[in-house]
């Protein structure tokens, strides 16, 4: 037992995919793809509107911190699993994996936060536009910026400390392609119930308040919608919505997904591919949603593009 202490102490095996190993080429090419289109599309989403004045507004401010903490959450997971992929090491250090899981784990919880702001934005643009200026302030969008990364922090600290306080003696292997909370607790000796208690109550009121805010903010939008007297308004006023919309549900249902509805039932590659597309697959979905659907994006790529060319 002292010698698995031992092990466990200085690292752990990530088994990533059942027989991944026979179709590493296609895995290896398919996910370098994603990747490499994630890190041009989060990244050129933050300098468009970095270098865009026409979107230095609060809407884009988010949208920009939104693409930020997609960037660093896929390449908090990615990377690795990658070189798992081409490398008969499929070791990660011990500090590694908890470094691995306390950025995973408070960048994808921000997401959350920011994405709930967003809609607080579209909720004050449409219902209350004469107070807009005043309550979407710059002070306001960075103190709500600032608490959603704070929840994220806290979410990721308080599991993360507990998790690896607890004596993981069963193996050294984790049945997972990154350092999960569920995949680790399956290797503890000692009794899980309380980590599991706070891991519900963190997801569960995470989950209550970005879905009760976006809910809110969502059914203001769609009585004031139903008495403009303008259909030309009514569709500008659904467009600025019907990205973030898209995003917030592909986000909640993938987290309910993977933590609400967590059953034994489910096969642990069920696990694996649910957290694949919570964790590479929607960082890459987001700019493309917000680019190809909103055409305040679109038209500032347009411009770009037309500076580039009398450049």
């Amino acid at each position: 037992m002292e010698q698995n202490n031992s092990s466990i102490m200085t690292g752990f095996v990530l088994l990533g995919f059942a027989g991944q190993h026979r179709t590493w080429h296609v895995l290896f090419a398919a996910f370098l793809v994603v990747y490499v289109a994630t890190l041009v599309g989060n990244t050129g989403l933050v300098l468009l509107i970095k270098t865009d004045p026409a979107l230095h507004t609060p809407m884009y401010f988010f949208l920009q911190h939104l693409a930020f903490v997609d960037l660093c959450y896929s390449s908090a997971i990615t990377p690795k699993m990658l070189r798992s992929f081409v490398s008969t090491d499929q070791s990660i250090s011990f500090s590694g994996c908890i470094v691995q899981m306390l950025v995973y784990g408070t960048f994808t919880t921000s997401d959350g936060f920011i994405l709930a702001s967003m809609a607080v934005d579209r909720y004050v643009a449409i219902c209350k536009p004469l107070h807009y200026a005043v309550t979407m302030s710059r002070r306001a969008c960075i103190q709500l910026l600032l608490g959603s990364y704070l929840m994220g922090f806290l979410n990721a600290s308080v599991n993360t400390g507990l998790t690896f306080s607890l004596s993981l003696c069963k193996s050294h292997a984790i049945n997972h392609f990154f350092c999960d909370i569920p995949p680790i607790l399956a290797l503890s000796c000692s009794s899980v119930d309380f980590n599991v208690m706070v891991l519900t109550v963190f997801v569960g009121f995470n989950l209550t308040v970005i879905v009760s805010v976006v809910l809110f903010s969502y059914i203001c939008i769609l009585a004031a919608l139903l008495r403009m007297s303008s259909a030309a308004g009514r569709r500008k006023a659904f467009s600025t919505c019907a990205s973030h919309m898209m995003a917030v549900t592909i986000f909640i249902g993938t987290l309910a997904y993977m933590y609400v509805f967590h059953g034994t039932n489910r096969s642990q590659e069920q696990e694996k591919v649910a957290s694949l597309f919570y964790g590479i697959i929607i960082p890459l979905l987001n700019p493309l949603i917000y680019s190809l659907r909103n055409q305040d994006v679109i038209a500032a790529i347009g411009r770009l593009g037309a500076k580039g060319f009398s450049a």
